[in-house]
Formats: structure tokens, sequence, C-alpha cells
């Protein structure tokens, strides 16, 4: 299959709706692409916390209907990235929304691990409770988001649920670029699956992005990445390698220690 991540630059120039239809315009020039990433809250900026009142949506909003279409006219999985919801008691949400190639949103995944320190979106959001994967054509998909990364337990949760592949929209901060490097790299090595990871860049919320996309597949090794600006990188991943790898190097098959997985839907 082929996927392609599109390193979009978040900045405080222009409106949401601008960046909508940029972003759906890019993502119907991937025609012919299996899988298509978007980083994590590219509509309103995950460091522009003073917009996110603004710019919360449903997930019947602006952004679900765009990036349905844009989905369906390219005829490509579509992962959105992630968007600040806003649920009907109010609550606001750092969700992310994962569309099948006739624009059907077929998962959705509220972020679990909420970054700030007491700040940002630690107090400003709510924390979802949900692992969640979906079943594509390529195979099964797990859904992380950023800061998610710092906590291996998620990612054997999703393991446990079937995922074979793990999409990260993140908005990574370039002061902790070699985390993020060190940390992708991890995941997929550890629960052996291929590790898909779309990173902001540009400058909001006064924070510098990381940039630097990457793929990793189930050995740890990089295939793919972007560079620090916006940019697309294109990778083709051959899904019969997560059976090969842990037919070859069985070491799932050697856990003693197990928690209870959090719940699935």
């Amino acid at each position: 299959m082929r996927a392609s991540l599109i390193q979009l630059s978040v900045d405080a120039s222009g409106t949401a709706d601008e960046r909508r239809d940029r972003a759906a315009s890019l993502v119907r020039g991937r025609a012919g692409d299996d899988l298509v990433v978007l980083p994590e809250l590219w509509t309103a900026g995950a460091w522009a916390y003073d917009d996110w009142q603004r710019d919360a949506e449903g997930l019947d909003g602006p952004t679900t209907e765009i990036m349905s279409a844009a989905a369906r006219e390219a005829g490509t999985w579509l992962h959105a990235g992630t968007i600040v919801e806003r649920d009907r008691d109010g609550t606001l949400y750092n969700t992310a929304l994962l569309f099948d190639r006739t624009g059907d949103l077929r998962g959705s995944y509220r972020k679990i691990h909420r970054y700030g320190f007491d700040t940002g979106e630690a107090t400003l959001m709510g924390g979802g409770r949900d692992v969640v994967t979906v079943p594509t054509d390529f195979g099964v998909v797990g859904l992380a988001i950023c800061y998610d990364l710092r906590f291996p337990e998620l990612f054997r949760g999703l393991l446990d649920a079937g995922a074979e592949l793990v999409v990260v929209p993140a908005a990574w901060p370039a002061a902790r670029l070699n985390h993020f490097q060190l940390l992708t790299r991890t995941r997929a090595l550890e629960e052996q699956v291929f590790l898909l990871a779309c990173d902001a860049a540009g400058t909001h919320g006064g924070m510098r992005q990381a940039g630097h996309s990457v793929v990793v597949d189930p050995w740890g090794t990089v295939l793919g990445e972007a560079g620090a600006g916006e940019e697309t990188a294109t990778v083709d991943v051959d899904m019969a390698e997560v059976a090969r790898i842990r037919s070859e190097l069985p070491v799932l098959r050697d856990r003693v220690l197990a928690i209870q997985a959090p719940r699935q839907r």
C-alpha cells in the first residue's frame, strides 16, 4: 500500500476555513494513494489555546464534511489528523478522524493522554477512554495522537486489539525532535507494527514545530522521513512484513506480564 504524510504548516495567518480548503486540495492531489495522513489540530493550531473555543466543532462539522469529500474524490483512506471536537455537553476533545475511500467516517479517537502539565490541553480538554482500531482493506489501523507516544501501555492495547499499523498525528515541538524520532521507532519496534507519524510544520501559539514526519517499519527501520518544512512524504509499505517479522522474531508470544486492556470500541 502507498501512504502519504502531508506535513502541513500551521501558523497564525489565514482562517480555519482557508486551512481546510488548502488541506482538501492537497488530499485530492494524492489520488491513487491508499492512505493519506494529516497532522494534529491543523485547523486551530495545537498550541493556539485561545482559538480552541472559536474553532471547536462537532463530528458532523465543517472539517468532517470537507475531508469526507476529499477522501471520496481521491479514492483514498484519509486520516484527517485531529480536530478540536465540542461534545454535546460542551466538553472539548482532541479527536482524530479516519475516513474510508467512499468518504464515510469509519473511526474517531479522543486523545487519552493530554499534554500540558496542568496547563493548555491538560486543563482545557477532556480525555478519551477508548482504545480504537479500524479494519481497512490493507490491515487493521490503530489510532493514537502525539503525546500518546510517551505511554507504551496504549500501544500494547492497540496491539492486543489487532493493530498492524498505527497512525499518529502530532504537533511535536522542534526543541524535542530527538524524543519524537526515538519514540516513533521504539513504538513500532516493540509492537512490531508499521508506525506512521505525521507532524506539523511551522510555528503557532509561539511554538516551533518539529516536522520530520516519519514512516517506521516493524523492525524499527525508518522507511521515509520529511524535513522541517511543509512537504509530503510518500512511502510504499508492504503490510505482509508485519506477519513475517512477527514470525521471524516472535517476541510478542513471550510476554509474561500483562495488564487489563482499556475498553475497546
